[in-house]
């Protein structure tokens, strides 16, 4: 049986000598690893109660839906600036190069709501810092937050200190 590290195609020097690029739109294609992906995924929030699935656009997107859809819960997506189309609260973080937005709705998330946030990758943990605070600001509780993949060398964890954080894939290294 394959593990869900098997359908990630690393590329090497990409973007730049001495990085490997852990490509994730393999296990999407490949419809045993898409599978394995969702089900590894939702094992990591087996025995949790929560109210609510929130995902980061895009690749957020992606596994939240169907993990929130097998769970029976409600998404909410939390996207680039400009394209939600209601009122919208929004957290500005610094990515390595610069500085990126996201928002929410207002009316996304009710207080005391218990959230699980899904995301694609744990790097350094600038988007998945944004999310939790757009949650919070609106009152919700992030009371887990699931990757399908998380680079540990690039410490994205430190950002995300006193929350439950869990990986289906942990590279050791960037």
């Amino acid at each position: 049986m394959r593990k869900l590290e098997d359908y990630v195609t690393n590329i090497p020097d990409f973007p730049e000598p001495g990085i490997v690029f852990r490509d994730i739109t393999t296990i999407l294609q490949d419809p045993d690893g898409l599978q394995l992906g969702i089900h590894e995924m939702m094992h990591l929030l087996e025995g949790l109660e929560f109210d609510v699935i929130a995902g980061a656009e895009s690749r957020g997107f992606l596994f939240g839906m169907p993990i929130a859809y097998n769970k029976h819960k409600g998404f909410v997506p939390i996207r680039k600036k400009g394209k939600l189309p209601r009122e919208t609260i929004s957290k500005k973080y610094d990515l390595e190069y610069g500085t990126a937005e996201i928002e929410m709705h207002k009316d996304a998330i009710f207080p005391g709501q218990r959230v699980v946030l899904v995301d694609d990758l744990l790097a350094t943990g600038g988007t998945a810092r944004a999310a939790v605070d757009l949650i919070e600001e609106l009152g919700g509780v992030v009371v887990k937050i699931v990757f399908a993949m998380e680079l540990a060398g690039l410490n994205g964890r430190a950002k995300l200190a006193g929350y439950d954080v869990d990986s289906a894939i942990i590279y050791p290294g960037k």
